[in-house]
């Protein structure tokens, strides 16, 4: 069993090898822009791939349970609306005690291990490779120093940015010029909506 265990670690070693590699080979020619945009891009790229799979990829079971969740969650709202209120309340209490709250669990469980797939592990993933990527010696060897950026701080001392936390505050960056850009999206079109 041990030689089993050992033999496909080394199979995912080099699995794992090989999509390094295939990222250096896709990624070499953003270094000519510099560390600065060459992790932006990573991190708008891999913005757009946990959008994209988050969009695709939902399991039969997820959707069951959401339409499930809505189907007691309406029939909750409805008892809430009882003309009787205290009856309201027992109706609402023993919906959320036999089922609603079963229900909301499951859910919640898979979409949070939906999302951990979808979202989490894409960006661990990538800030993983621009953590290996980008270390210190690699930086000096491509750019001639050993950080991102570097600020001037107080007594004399320099502020400088690495690797991780310049694709971590990427990351945020890209989500919200994606949120103010569909935003701003959605309102030229209802404006346009209003005036056709």
């Amino acid at each position: 069993m041990e030689e089993f265990l050992d033999s496909l670690w080394f199979k995912i070693l080099d699995l794992i090898h090989y999509f390094v590699c295939f990222l250096d080979y896709i990624f070499a020619p953003l270094n000519f822009l510099g560390p600065v945009f060459a992790i932006l891009i990573i991190a708008f790229i891999t913005v757009v791939i946990t959008k994209i799979l988050t969009k695709v990829f939902k399991t039969r079971r997820y959707e069951e349970l959401k339409k499930e969740f809505k189907h007691w969650y309406n029939i909750r709202q409805e008892a809430l609306k009882c003309e009787d209120p205290e009856k309201g309340k027992l109706l609402t209490k023993n919906i959320d005690q036999a089922k609603l709250n079963q229900v909301y669990y499951n859910f919640f469980f898979e979409g949070f291990m939906l999302g951990l797939f979808t979202k989490y592990l894409p960006i661990f993933s990538f800030l993983a490779y621009v953590n290996e990527a980008y270390k210190a010696e690699n930086l000096m060897k491509l750019f001639g120093r050993d950080y991102i950026f570097r600020f001037a701080g107080s007594g004399g001392e320099p502020i400088v940015v690495g690797s991780i936390f310049w694709f971590v505050l990427s990351i945020l960056l890209v989500y919200l010029g994606w949120f103010i850009i569909i935003r701003m999206y959605k309102k030229a079109m209802a404006k346009q909506d209003q005036s056709g």
